[in-house]
């Protein structure tokens, strides 16, 4: 099978339109349409329902799917091994909110000073969002809180966090909890933790940045639970009221990550940098 009608096949399945697909693959339009039909030759099958505002994968499209960015990541590792290359030319870098708040910017600071040759990329999502996204070959490493579950990753770097409470320094506190935006590792122990210490089910309040977070537990809205690191990057110490979690309760560290069949060329230096 010719990888690169697989390469215009995965680029409409991520665009969901042949029109957006052939600007980024920098095709003429007419020339995607006619990869695709190939491919849909070559397998036999239909592969894309067309749709007012694009395409979409038909079943036999979804099978095909992870199958396709699999042969095609495995081809481009191993022409960078024929080619023997040994620098890293490009690290697509993804992170937790959290992390990007506390220490992604030293991160990419000192990655830059080591390898001024690499193009960095970053992008930052939820815990759940990233792992789909390193899972997919879409991320080369990824920042997760938490550690990975899944066989197809592997740790390269790990930071302790300390988890605490934060409630309004007033006496009242209601029973709302104030979470990151669904996905966050932090904000899904948190709900499970706060229900075992009250037996109190806690209405629920999401937010797009812990700053906002922060300010509205300071302001009485409710509790939450984040990494003290958070906390006093954002210099709110002395505005809410800091309670450790018990250490028993929770194993939260944020891990640096990569795909065993995609260990990138620096892992050696990942493995060793101060984070």
């Amino acid at each position: 099978m010719d990888s690169k009608l697989l390469k215009v096949f995965v680029s409409v399945a991520n665009k969901k339109s042949i029109s957006k697909a052939a600007d980024s693959l920098k095709y003429a339009q007419s020339n995607v349409t006619s990869r695709i039909k190939q491919l849909e030759k070559n397998l036999g099958c239909k592969l894309f329902h067309r749709v007012p505002s694009g395409v979409l994968l038909t079943q036999e499209g979804e099978r095909l799917y992870p199958h396709a960015v699999e042969i095609i990541k495995k081809i481009e590792l191993a022409v960078l091994d024929v080619k023997d290359m040994l620098k890293q030319e490009q690290l697509i870098i993804a992170s937790t909110e959290s992390n990007a708040v506390t220490r992604i910017v030293n991160f990419l600071i000192n990655m830059h000073k080591e390898f001024p040759n690499t193009q960095l990329e970053l992008i930052t999502n939820t815990t759940n969002v990233i792992k789909e996204m390193i899972m997919e070959y879409k991320v080369d490493i990824a920042f997760i809180s938490g550690i990975p579950k899944e066989n197809e990753l592997i740790v390269l770097n790990k930071i302790d966090e300390e988890l605490v409470l934060v409630q309004p320094l007033e006496e009242v506190v209601p029973n709302v909890f104030l979470s990151f935006k669904k996905g966050c590792a932090y904000s899904n122990f948190a709900q499970d933790y706060l229900f075992e210490l009250t037996q109190v089910e806690h209405k629920k309040l999401e937010f797009g940045s812990y700053d906002t977070i922060l300010g509205c537990v300071k302001a009485g809205m409710g509790k939450s639970i984040l990494p003290l690191s958070i906390v006093k990057k954002l210099r709110f110490e002395d505005e809410v009221k800091v309670l450790k979690l018990n250490k028993n309760a929770w194993d939260m560290p944020t891990c640096l990550v990569c795909r065993k069949d995609n260990i990138p060329k620096i892992a050696d230096y990942l493995k060793e940098l101060e984070l």
